[in-house]
């Protein structure tokens, strides 16, 4: 009879049941490791290269580390670096929204959205963004004053643009135009992300395309848009240093002001803006990590390990490895 248990040689010890098992016999070869003479030869260079760079770096007296110090908290860096923040934010918003409109565009029934947004995106990835921002810098000698009006008619209203103009509001759109071109195309593949199944879902349901679109297809297309949009995020903090080419000083125009008036202290300024773009894109990807460990939480059955979490598993496997080795 199938599944039932048979008599094995050993009387009263029936052979399809569960075994006994009383651990390796006494004369058993523990089992070792594989050897990866490679491995530790590939670990041993870096970390001789990793001491070696690090000792030049510490003891060489060109870098002048008190220097650097005096100069890190200096208020001026300090000013400079809140019109790098100020710079950064505003063009990340506008980007971003730009970059949806512009990805939705693309994605229209209508052959003008359609074409209009595709042209925008061609023109402003083509452009390099220094040209973008000195062709806004010499804006007011093309057209001195805006209006808005009927065209080839009267206009209703005039605005002075030498006012308008001022070198934050250059920066600023100048970054926004070629951020949203680079945006909307990060935007429209994570829309490309969303399985068909779930537009045809919410269109089954009657929902309204707007509500389709901010309540179900987003959501889901930033699990997407989130780590491609973050690096683009990072790219754009960098990039505020051109900023300095339209006489606004941010953290690298403040740098490049301070090295000409004091010559000997080029390259610890130098070393002063590369900490702080470091750290300032250190604290984006912790941001982009949470955001998205935020919106994994449909897709993963298990969420990422927060580096706390990482810390503690770390050192429980520690503790347990140390209790085993001692009762060993």
């Amino acid at each position: 009879m199938t599944g039932s248990l048979t008599e094995s040689p050993v009387r009263g010890k029936p052979s399809g049941g569960p075994r006994e098992t009383s651990g390796p016999p006494a004369g058993a070869e523990r089992v070792l490791p594989v050897r990866r003479p490679g491995r530790w030869v590939a670990t041993l260079l870096v970390l001789v290269l990793v001491s070696q760079a690090t000792h030049g770096l510490v003891t060489n007296p060109f870098y002048q580390w008190d220097r650097f110090a005096y100069w890190f908290t200096r208020p001026v860096i300090l000013d400079g670096l809140l019109i790098t923040l100020q710079v950064t934010a505003y063009s990340a918003v506008l980007g971003l929204l730009g970059g949806i409109l512009l990805a939705l565009g693309r994605q229209s029934a209508g052959p003008v959205l359609r074409s209009v947004s595709w042209a925008y995106i061609w023109l402003f990835r083509s452009v390099p963004l220094i040209v973008v921002l000195l062709f806004l810098y010499n804006f007011s000698a093309l057209y001195p004053s805006l209006s808005l009006g009927v065209p080839f008619g009267p206009a209703f209203v005039t605005f002075d643009e030498s006012r308008l103009a001022t070198d934050m509001a250059v920066a600023v759109a100048g970054l926004s135009l070629c951020e949203a071109a680079y945006a909307a195309e990060v935007v429209r593949a994570g829309l490309l992300s969303v399985d068909q199944g779930q537009h045809e879902a919410a269109a089954a349901l009657g929902l309204p395309r707007r509500y389709q679109f901010a309540r179900i297809v987003f959501p889901q297309a930033l699990r997407a848009i989130v780590p491609s949009y973050v690096n683009q995020l990072i790219g754009l903090v960098k990039a505020t240093s051109l900023v300095f080419y339209v006489s606004l000083l941010d953290l690298f125009g403040s740098v490049q002001s301070l090295g000409s008036t004091y010559p000997g202290d080029v390259v610890p300024l130098l070393l002063v803006a590369t900490a702080w773009y470091v750290v300032l894109t250190s604290v984006v990807s912790v941001v982009q990590f949470y955001v998205e460990r935020y919106y994994a939480r449909g897709a993963l059955r298990t969420l990422p390990p927060t580096p706390l979490q990482k810390t503690r598993t770390g050192l429980r496997e520690l503790r347990a490895r140390f209790r085993k080795e001692t009762a060993a």
